[in-house]
């Protein structure tokens, strides 16, 4: 089921990269990192917790997928997988999605903490 007014149903304006039944890997038009990727389902489901069990192992699939491509092609030194889930949390597309952001050593000059770092001082250990 697509919903005419959400921008990752509108399929052709989307490459996948990966896919499978039931989801699709892109690149993230925006990246934060060389090889950012965005995974979604491809029924419309509003955020992750809506997703069913078969879209979670697809997304899952192709989240392992994603890592394979993104070591062959940009050989990254780590990586951070994120779900933005409701405006509070930073959901801006109301379509459920997974980043999978590729980390290279000297990004980040202080990466300790890594997503905690989304609050002030919550990357910071004593």
């Amino acid at each position: 089921m697509k919903q005419p007014t959400c921008l990752f149903c509108q399929r052709e304006q989307i490459t996948f990269v990966l896919e499978n039944d039931l989801a699709g890997a892109f690149w993230d038009r925006y990246p934060v990192s060389t090889g950012h990727l965005l995974i979604i389902p491809k029924t419309h489901r509003d955020n992750y917790f809506d997703l069913t069990t078969p879209e979670l192992v697809a997304v899952n699939n192709l989240l392992h997928e994603a890592k394979l491509l993104l070591d062959h092609d940009f050989h990254p030194d780590g990586y951070n997988i994120g779900v933005n889930i409701e405006p509070a949390a930073g959901q801006t597309v109301m379509h459920a999605h997974v980043h999978v952001i590729p980390r290279y050593s000297g990004d980040d000059p202080h990466p300790a903490g890594g997503i905690r770092k989304m609050f002030p001082g919550g990357g910071e250990f004593n």
